[in-house]
């Protein structure tokens, strides 16, 4: 394996893949298919991942697991906190009183890591309707049933 330079194609189709999914979550109707953006997201970050770790096993004859996620950590977790903590702020000044509970528990989760067992727990549909009534017309789907 080569070292670890920066590939801008691959940078460039991560870049994609992103706007892609903020086009469906503002167009929904005109990119119906910007969903798919994630799945492109999460091929090419294993293909990066699964690269820096060959390249370590290769270099050091091992993978030290508990390095690499603590060197994710350093790099993920500043910017994802802070995010965070300026959604809490933006919660507790433009979120109805009603609703914060339910926000502040979903922040709270993606803090957590577990934001996809919290809204599972809470039985919230990621689909928006139209996919939803697609799918039932089509027969499949859990939500047809």
């Amino acid at each position: 394996m080569t070292s670890a330079a920066i590939r801008p194609e691959i940078q460039g189709l991560r870049a994609l893949a992103v706007a892609l999914v903020l086009a469906f979550h503002l167009w929904p109707d005109a990119m119906p298919g910007g969903y798919v953006g994630v799945d492109v997201f999460f091929v090419i970050s294993g293909f990066l991942i699964t690269s820096h770790l060959l390249r370590e096993a290769e270099r050091t004859g091992g993978v030290r697991l508990t390095a690499f996620w603590a060197r994710r950590a350093r790099r993920l977790l500043p910017a994802s906190l802070l995010v965070l903590a300026c959604c809490a702020a933006a919660t507790a000044v433009l979120v109805p009183i009603s609703l914060r509970d339910q926000y502040l528990g979903e922040i709270r989760a993606s803090a957590l890591y577990v934001q996809n067992w919290h809204l599972a727990d809470a039985a919230v549909d990621y689909a928006p309707p139209w996919w939803t009534s697609r799918r039932c017309s089509a027969g499949r789907g859990r939500a047809c049933r």
